[in-house]
């Protein structure tokens, strides 16, 4: 019984032991599943928005901008008597200043006027600094190629004015051979000097009075200059000076002034062309001319 009792303690034994010694599976820890970011909904005003809609392109022509704004603005140089000056209360006169009025009633709208150098206006127009150039300017080739033009308003002879005395002198271009011959800086009389008096030497000042100056001071031949400015710079000289019996061609100074405008603004230019047709026709601008060129006279100019 005893053998029996031990050898049935020791299968006891034998089990736990072999329970104890098994291996059990460990309880799998759950996988997460990976955290995902949704991408968050771009309104249409999201200022963040990576890509920002479309602007709309749109181009205003410079009418556009004159009938909006209800101003006209204009670039001149207002020392070129009868055609562009100021009176003795510093207002805008000339008869191109009263073709800028004109211009501007038929728009509608007000006048503004900028007083800058000459050789700036037709910068100023190409750039929309000023709506429109008005300054006696005179069609060329290569003004045309940068600017448009509108019809003639006027047409002017070219004179040579010189010192007192000296107006049976300089009569040839021979005469004027190797001398210095005045003209305003950036104008049609400066190409004029160059390619009808070759020989002479071309001498430019940014203002007719001070080149009228070194005529009178013998420091040049003379000057180039429009008829009506030519007058009234002799008339206003005390004698010092007077117009040289010299003539240039037609084909050499067949000049008319004319409206510039930056290219591609038809609209602009056919309603600056029916005023210029307007006032041509009805000999109003003449008569805006020629009391320009008394009020030039009264004032010394």
């Amino acid at each position: 019984m005893k053998k029996y009792i031990a050898f049935m303690l020791t299968c006891v034994m034998l089990l736990g032991l072999m329970a104890g010694c098994g291996s059990t599976e460990p309880a799998e820890t759950p996988t997460e599943a990976p955290e995902t970011t949704e991408a968050p909904v771009v309104e249409e005003n999201d200022a963040d928005a990576t890509e920002a809609p479309a602007e709309e392109s749109s181009t205003t022509s410079v009418l556009d901008k004159i009938l909006t704004s209800g101003k006209l603005v204009v670039g001149t140089e207002a020392q070129y008597a009868p055609y562009e000056f100021k009176d003795l209360d510093a207002n805008f006169v000339g008869c191109d200043m009263w073709l800028a009025q004109q211009i501007a009633d038929a728009l509608g709208v007000e006048l503004e006027i900028v007083d800058m150098s000459f050789a700036g206006i037709i910068p100023a127009v190409q750039s929309g600094q000023v709506d429109l150039g008005i300054a006696a300017f005179t069609m060329t080739p290569e003004r045309a190629e940068a600017i448009d033009f509108s019809e003639l308003y006027e047409t002017s002879e070219q004179y040579l004015v010189v010192k007192a005395g000296n107006g049976s002198v300089y009569t040839t271009k021979e005469s004027l051979a190797g001398l210095k011959v005045g003209a305003q800086k950036g104008t049609i009389q400066s190409e004029l000097i160059l390619s009808a008096l070759p020989d002479s030497e071309l001498f430019e000042l940014e203002k007719y009075p001070t080149l009228a100056l070194e005529v009178q001071n013998g420091n040049i031949a003379g000057l180039v200059v429009d008829a009506a400015v030519g007058d009234s710079l002799v008339a206003t000289s005390d004698g010092q000076l007077e117009v040289a019996d010299f003539h240039f061609s037609s084909e050499e100074a067949n000049f008319g002034k004319a409206v510039v405008v930056a290219k591609g603004n038809e609209d602009l230019l056919a309603a600056i062309n029916e005023v210029i047709l307007q006032v041509v026709e009805d000999g109003s601008y003449q008569a805006a001319y020629e009391e320009a060129v008394e009020l030039a006279a009264s004032m010394g100019l």
